[in-house]
């Protein structure tokens, strides 16, 4: 388990200070895969700094497995580090050494014996579905490929924890999804815990279980990512998940309006307004929507304009009947 409790940093220049950070607290359970989201200057990826101490926070502690990160030694420090290690948006890989030798590096590093090491470089490589880029060089590779082998080389010392700072901005979407399934595909088989640092809510949508909402250096929400997506309750969530501007949707077309909630229906593939005029003879006007199909499910929301207040407690009834959508009133 990682726990961040009341992490404040702040940046000192010549002539001002910016608080990074502001009484951060997050907590991530053993094997989850846990999204930190937030805008441009939210503090995300000095967050992730401070959980394996690249940086330090000036307040509160990171607690890993109940150690407390900040008061270990050098050389313990340097073993936790090893269980937490990190990849990049950039890749970060040495562009002089082979793929296998990348992978091979922060092994050669903690002393293995070079006949070990190669082994487990070369099932690594296997693992992430690259097992003939083991000669070539990261300048041969297209950038999903680089990142294959930054993920490759950060599992190389058996970590519990893998951090991903913006891992997939640098990718093309359908990259970024192979990356991302490959991440959750690591997360099941191995066990490992994922931090996942983004900017992009669709990240969030597409692997996380749980997410926290960074704002100017403060946690604004948090939970589990189906909860945040159709029930965002702080003004930044609220920024992510209509990025086209809630407020556009609030049109003054009648008094009367109820926002439509999909937490997971399988039903919300079925014409909802079409039945709601066809069996119960109310008409409803679509001011809005943002909604995202996940698999066979859908999560979002819906909001509907009525004629009268009698239109809309009939809509009501008619909509809470359905597994998995809710209603509220606007």
């Amino acid at each position: 388990m990682i726990e961040l409790k009341n992490i404040s940093k702040t940046f000192r220049t010549s002539d001002s200070t910016v608080e990074a950070l502001k009484n951060v607290s997050i907590t991530v359970n053993d094997g989850d895969i846990f999204g930190i989201i937030g805008m441009s200057g939210a503090g995300k990826s000095t967050l992730v700094r401070c959980i394996n101490m690249l940086e330090r926070p000036d307040e509160g502690a990171v607690l890993i497995d109940g150690v407390d990160v900040g008061s270990l030694k050098s050389k313990d420090l340097r073993n936790t580090r090893r269980e937490v290690t990190m990849i990049f948006q950039g890749f970060n890989l040495l562009m002089q050494r082979s793929c296998l030798n990348n992978v091979m590096f922060p092994l050669e590093l903690a002393g293995v014996k070079k006949a070990d090491a190669k082994k487990r470089a070369l099932e690594l490589l296997e693992t992430v579905g690259l097992p003939d880029k083991a000669n070539a060089y990261p300048a041969q590779l297209s950038g999903g490929q680089q990142q294959r082998i930054a993920i490759a080389r950060a599992l190389a010392t058996d970590p519990k924890v893998l951090l991903c700072d913006e891992a997939t901005s640098a990718l093309d979407p359908k990259t970024s999804h192979a990356i991302l399934s490959l991440i959750r595909e690591i997360n099941e088989k191995l066990g490992i815990t994922v931090i996942i640092i983004t900017h992009q809510m669709s990240v969030i949508e597409e692997v996380c279980n749980n997410v926290a909402i960074l704002d100017h250096g403060e946690v604004a929400e948090q939970g589990r990512v189906v909860d945040i997506f159709t029930h965002p309750k702080s003004q930044a969530a609220k920024r992510l998940v209509f990025p086209e501007g809630e407020q556009e949707i609030l049109v003054e077309i009648s008094a009367y309006r109820l926002r439509v909630i999909f937490g997971g229906a399988k039903a919300a593939g079925t014409p909802l307004i079409a039945r709601l005029a066809k069996e119960k003879g109310i008409e409803a006007n679509i001011l809005g929507a943002s909604t995202k199909a996940v698999g066979d499910k859908a999560y979002g929301n819906m909001l509907l304009s009525f004629a009268d207040e009698n239109s809309k407690d009939l809509a009501i009834a008619f909509l809470k009947s359905i597994e998995d959508i809710s209603v509220e009133e606007v």
